[in-house]
């Protein structure tokens, strides 16, 4: 009897820390509302020398005339876009923003860039956030079906004669890299991916070093928690295992500083992609700030890699 009510004691242990463990890195809290008129903006003290430009650009964004579209994911939620037009037959960049982000804030300045180079932006909320459905965020492997979803739909909306580039930052990043490895619509003319991870399992075990836990005891614990309270499996697909099947050009970006993605996690990737490809490293940039820090430098290699055909000269 003593067996098995220590048996029971640690099967509710192991139980209760991937409960926590599933709460801490994948539910997503929807009760968390920004005052209107008011301005979401990243958190912490490397991102407040650039809240003005961000503040501006957003409202600057919300100015602007748009489209608004909402589609079903596979799993049934409601997933909501925004969309810009430079022009009618510009190129069409479909962006996706990073973890425990949203469209607005993560991607307003992306629409100001997108403007710059000639082409309408597409921006998603990803499940979990704005006005997008859901309550645990998958680390890409739910929400590059979502990209392709999306895909389906732009076909339609756009016709079969609209050129698509693929565009995610951070976790968005991830995503649309896990998206590029699958069966992608004639459409698809290439991916942007800015400082995004190569692996789900090393970025989760990363930020729980820095957190100063042992990742390899608690890590067991996070993949447990995401099968059993978010219905997924963690490891399904990565995206460097995805880009070994991708058939469009990518193009990487990724900031020297970043202290969340390591600047290394875009190597990896930028190795591991057989197509037409170029990584460009922004020096002093930390986390996501690659085109706030040298817009220049990063226009300029996307006009180089994609060409005059999909992009505006200056």
């Amino acid at each position: 009897m003593i067996i098995l009510w220590i048996a029971l004691g640690i099967a509710v242990a192991i139980v209760l820390t991937a409960f926590v463990c599933y709460r801490m890195a994948f539910y997503a809290n929807r009760k968390r509302r920004v005052p209107e008129g008011e301005v979401d903006l990243p958190l912490g003290a490397t991102y407040e020398p650039f809240h003005p430009q961000f503040k501006q650009w957003a409202n600057e964004v919300r100015a602007m005339p748009v489209e608004e579209f909402q589609i079903t994911s596979f799993d049934g939620l409601p997933l909501h876009a925004k969309y810009y037009e430079f022009l009618p037959d510009a190129p069409i960049e479909l962006m996706f923003h990073g973890y425990r982000g949203n469209a607005e804030r993560d991607l307003s300045g992306g629409v100001q860039r997108c403007f710059r180079l000639g082409h309408s932006a597409f921006i998603v909320d990803q499940r979990c956030a704005g006005k997008s459905g859901g309550h645990t965020i998958t680390f890409g492997v739910k929400e590059h079906r979502d990209c392709l979803s999306w895909l389906d739909f732009m076909q339609t909306r756009f016709g079969e004669d609209a050129r698509i580039i693929l565009c995610g930052i951070s976790m968005g990043a991830s995503t649309v890299l896990m998206a590029a490895g699958k069966p992608l619509p004639s459409t698809v003319v290439g991916v942007l991916a800015d400082c995004g991870y190569h692996s789900q399992k090393e970025i989760i075990k990363k930020v729980i070093r820095q957190l100063k836990l042992p990742a390899d005891l608690l890590y067991p614990f996070v993949k447990l928690g995401a099968r059993l309270y978010g219905g997924f499996d963690l490891e399904e697909l990565t995206p460097m295992e995805s880009l070994q099947n991708c058939r469009v050009p990518v193009i990487f970006f990724h900031g020297e500083n970043d202290g969340f993605v390591p600047c290394e996690m875009s190597r990896i990737s930028y190795d591991a992609c057989p197509t037409k490809k170029r990584l460009v490293i922004v020096p002093d940039a930390d986390h996501g700030l690659s085109y706030p820090v040298a817009p220049d430098v990063y226009l300029n290699a996307l006009r180089e890699f994609f060409g005059e055909e999909l992009c505006l000269k200056k």
